[in-house]
């Protein structure tokens, strides 16, 4: 079975990038993506109303990193501290040999590449880093954008699961998409970058 150790933060950079670990200094940034009904549209979990419940999602992101049950990163350009969105791995599954991606950005910052260039480096990193040999992303079905950016960096439809989950009154669908280690580095192969 997988063992995960988050210490030292790996912090991450890509071409434009750097992912780093999230502070109580990202207070503000946090709030204006948890708070934000647009952002959260597709993800089935209460918006933060205040900064403390801002700060309680950030003790909430560390407390699974110093536990190793699970890590994100802030997503920031190179050169500029301010926190863009969050990305990571939740529900891992040592076990399984698997983990969950997920992300979350702010609405001025879609449509420039910024998620698909952070989900490619972190495959990698999921793969090679943590020796995973499958990476799902849970997705709502209407969140055509996030499952554009799965498909592109070579995602699969696995499967699609019918009211699976209650949430506010109502059952929700979720759709599953997932990335074998195998077909990842059959990807690389055949093109420079898989996304």
């Amino acid at each position: 079975m997988l063992e995960f150790n988050f210490t030292p933060f790996p912090e991450i950079e890509t071409e434009r990038l750097l992912l780093r670990r999230i502070t109580k200094e990202d207070v503000n940034e946090v709030f204006e993506l948890r708070s934000n009904p647009e952002t959260m549209k597709y993800i089935p979990r209460p918006l933060v109303k205040n900064a403390d419940d801002a700060l309680e999602h950030i003790a909430m992101i560390e407390d699974k990193i110093v536990t190793n049950i699970g890590i994100n990163w802030g997503i920031t350009l190179k050169g500029n501290p301010r926190l863009l969105g969050i990305i990571g791995y939740y529900r891992m599954q040592p076990e399984n040999y698997r983990a969950e991606i997920g992300y979350i950005l702010l609405p001025e910052f879609h449509g420039k590449g910024i998620i698909p260039e952070a989900v490619n480096r972190l495959i990698t990193y999921g793969f090679k880093d943590l020796k995973l040999h499958s990476i799902e992303a849970v997705i709502d079905p209407e969140n055509y954008a996030s499952e554009k950016v799965l498909q592109k960096c070579g995602f699969v439809k696995e499967a699609h699961l019918k009211e699976n989950e209650f949430y506010e009154g109502r059952f929700l669908d979720s759709v599953i998409y997932s990335l074998l280690e195998s077909k990842q580095s059959t990807q690389i192969i055949q093109k420079k970058h898989p996304c």
